[in-house]
């Protein structure tokens, strides 16, 4: 039996869902086991310049660093979409999120929402993040949020709205450090 589109959605669904689980647990170690190694991460939480970040493993340093002040942190997916090339193995994605959290040390309830902009990879039937757009979109609680002054960034040929199934067409490394898909 074949890989379906149902499937892969559903496993991508899976993947987004281990992310917000070991993100409210805390459990950062487990990163890898969701994001390949040379996945890029760029985080724009608008009261700070962009930072790009490279791996599970400086993804899971800077989480603990800026995650110590909160004493209660939620991660929650509201909503998310999913455009997949299943010949190829290839996916887009936007999940909308929500952070909720307090701030011991101020004791304030803080919430945040936000969207990721995701690449995914099939590798051996099994889905893995390979690069991830975070911005925060709003916040409340604290003070006042910060500037919603949307950034403009580069889609670099993202599915999601496209018709065009060649988008993803550039070379990956994964797990087995073969690249996976090469432009012609």
């Amino acid at each position: 039996m074949g890989v379906s589109l149902t499937d892969d959605v559903v496993a991508i669904g899976r993947l987004n869902a281990a992310y917000a689980d070991v993100i409210t647990r805390r459990a950062f170690a487990e990163l890898g086991e969701l994001m390949l190694p040379g996945c890029s991460v760029s985080l724009d939480l608008v009261s700070a310049p962009v930072r790009e970040l490279a791996g599970p493993e400086v993804l899971a340093g800077m989480l603990r660093s800026a995650m110590e002040r909160f004493d209660h942190f939620m991660f929650v997916i509201r909503n998310s979409v999913v455009d997949v090339d299943v010949a190829a193995g290839l996916a887009a994605g936007r999940t909308f999120i929500s952070e909720i959290r307090h701030d011991r040390s101020a004791d304030v309830w803080e919430e945040t929402h936000g969207m990721y902009e995701d690449d995914y990879l099939r590798v051996d039937g099994r889905w893995w993040f390979t690069e991830r757009h975070y911005g925060t979109r709003r916040g409340r609680g604290g003070g006042d949020p910060p500037d919603q002054t949307a950034r403009p960034r580069q889609r670099r040929g993202r599915m999601l709205g496209r018709s065009r199934p060649d988008v993803h067409r550039r070379r990956r490394v994964h797990r087995s450090g073969v690249g996976s898909h090469r432009g012609h």
